[in-house]
């Protein structure tokens, strides 16, 4: 792939990041405390929330890694779709049990709910946790679109990682949480725009709608697997581990894990948080959606152009797939317009790299800096200028550890959802033991974390044929029975836990309960229909 960026396309990208920067300062003047900075004082409305909660998922790993999966990848094509259908149940969920409670305690830091609940190593394990599976998890997202842009750009892979990672950390700092969300929105805009305009490009190429379905080979038009179970028949992608164990991990991402729990935290109400995961629960399908159509239309274009897969720079033996999003891009769009799509890209991991960032330093200022520190004693300016050098010294990491994940990020690449489920169910299984248990405590908790990641490795390491996707049931199922099992040898918690477990008047207690079952039943009618559309494919 040749370096075919012209001097407009830089100055298109140029201009972008200058604009975040502004926009970054701008809003860094409304900064006081470090409430402000990580949670926007609380009074975001639902849709920027909501964008730029789906902003993040929508990552470049996404954006090149699902088109490569359902065109060219051995196994894949549309049924990565399936995936999709746990997202509005897990919104109900999320919705119910999660964030009501979790914002009517005023929190910052997710993991601050467990040291009330239990104890401060709960805590701590569960944020360090956090900090050191989202920290490596972001180098490899730097990593892989620092590929791109060295590719497409002629820059050094040194070089584009200082452009990609160093523009994404200044604005970061400067405008904190609210720079996060709102640069989302306006990279989520960017970004749908490009997709929409390389799906027509690719329906003009291959001669229309018709034949998008028509010419991708039939294996691949599946998007509903109902013949396997995954339970050691090798199909890590059927239905079943895919509906179960995509709601118990998307409930876990959207519920525990600070990088999207934080922005549910900066709405005005619990109203205004649900409403940002109903959108969610909504919107995200027609995103995935977009993006795999680029993938099945990639597929009936390279089919017709050979010269096409023997244009992408190889990968080993094998062309790098990944790269075909991209490749198309270049060979396709005019000069400026490329610069436009670059500015997509970037959007795309940026959106992601912002909001880690961000976590990670709420995460450590808040469980680790304030708590073992006389917190009143700090002025408000003072815990703000502490947040930015965190988020500062979080970003060095992240970036720095990019240079160092080249030879084994082919194996992370593939198995970064693995590792998720690794770790996702039993998390989960501890904040399950808090919220809907009175006799847990911290000692089973961490006993029950320990025993879903063991259980989880022991079937990565013995069961090869059990779909990877199980494990965010298997993870969950053993931390919550250990967990309540060694809970019940100890003694009883001895705080009041009425203000920190759910229950039916507790949940009333929020003032929304009546308001919001039409919504709820929305969603599950939205999981029924989307069920119906993907058994047409």
């Amino acid at each position: 792939m040749n370096a075919l960026i012209t001097p407009l396309d830089w100055t298109i990208i140029g201009t972008y990041l200058a604009a975040l920067i502004l926009l970054s300062a701008w809003l860094s003047r409304s900064q006081h405390s470090r409430g402000d900075y990580y949670v926007a004082g609380r009074e975001t409305g639902p849709w920027p929330i909501a964008i730029s909660i789906m902003a993040t998922q929508c990552s470049t790993n996404s954006i090149l890694g699902a088109p490569a999966f359902v065109a060219f990848a051995a196994g894949g094509g549309l049924i990565w779709l399936q995936y999709e259908l746990a997202v509005p149940l897990a919104m109900v969920l999320v919705m119910v049990f999660l964030l009501p409670l979790f914002r009517s305690l005023s929190l910052i830091s997710v993991y601050d709910y467990l040291e009330r609940r239990f104890d401060l190593p709960t805590r701590l394990w569960l944020s360090g946790l956090f900090q050191v599976l989202r920290a490596f998890a972001t180098a490899v997202t730097v990593y892989s679109i620092a590929l791109v842009v060295e590719l497409i750009s002629g820059l050094s892979f040194f070089w584009s990682v200082v452009l990609l990672g160093l523009m994404t950390v200044i604005y970061d700092v400067m405008g904190g949480i609210r720079a996060v969300i709102y640069s989302d929105v306006i990279q989520m805009v960017i970004l749908v725009a490009v997709l929409l305009l390389l799906f027509g490009l690719l329906l003009d190429a291959i001669g229309g709608p018709r034949q998008l379905l028509a010419g991708l080979p039939e294996e691949r038009r599946t998007a509903i697997d109902f013949a396997h179970h995954g339970l050691g028949d090798g199909r890590d992608f059927a239905f079943w581990p895919m509906l179960f164990g995509g709601l118990f991990l998307y409930v876990s991402y959207y519920g525990c894990d600070q990088s999207q729990v934080q922005r549910e935290l900066c709405a005005r109400s619990v109203d205004d948080g649900n409403r940002a995961l109903f959108l969610n629960g909504l919107l995200r399908f027609p995103l995935v959606l977009l993006y795999c159509l680029i993938g099945a239309g990639l597929a009936v274009y390279a089919s017709a152009e050979p010269g096409f897969l023997a244009s992408l720079p190889a990968n080993g033996d094998t062309p790098n797939y990944n790269l075909a999003v991209p490749q198309f891009m270049l060979q396709q769009l005019p000069a400026g317009v490329v610069g436009i799509a670059m500015v997509a890209l970037f959007a795309a991991a940026m959106s992601s790299l912002d909001s880690v960032i961000n976590s990670l330093s709420a995460t450590t200022m808040e469980d680790f800096v304030r708590r073992f520190h006389a917190g009143d004693s700090w002025s408000d300016a003072r815990e703000l200028w502490c947040s930015r050098g965190l988020t500062v010294a979080w970003g060095v990491v992240t970036l720095g550890m990019a240079f160092h994940v080249g030879d084994i990020a082919d194996t992370v690449l593939v198995a970064i959802n693995k590792i998720g489920s690794l770790i996702n169910g039993p998390v989960l299984g501890v904040f399950a033991l808090g919220i809907l248990t009175r006799r847990s405590n911290g000692t089973g908790a961490r006993a029950g974390l320990l025993a879903g990641f063991a259980l989880n490795l022991l079937c990565w390491q013995f069961l090869p044929q059990l779909s990877w996707l199980w494990w965010n049931v298997f993870g969950l199922a053993a931390t919550v029975l250990v967990g309540y099992g060694v809970s019940r040898a100890g003694a009883l918690p001895a705080q009041d836990l009425s203000e920190l477990v759910w229950s039916r008047a507790r949940y009333a207690s929020f003032g929304f309960t009546r308001n919001w079952w039409p919504r709820y039943l929305v969603l599950l009618g939205w999981f029924a229909a989307l069920l119906m559309l993907l058994t047409q494919f």
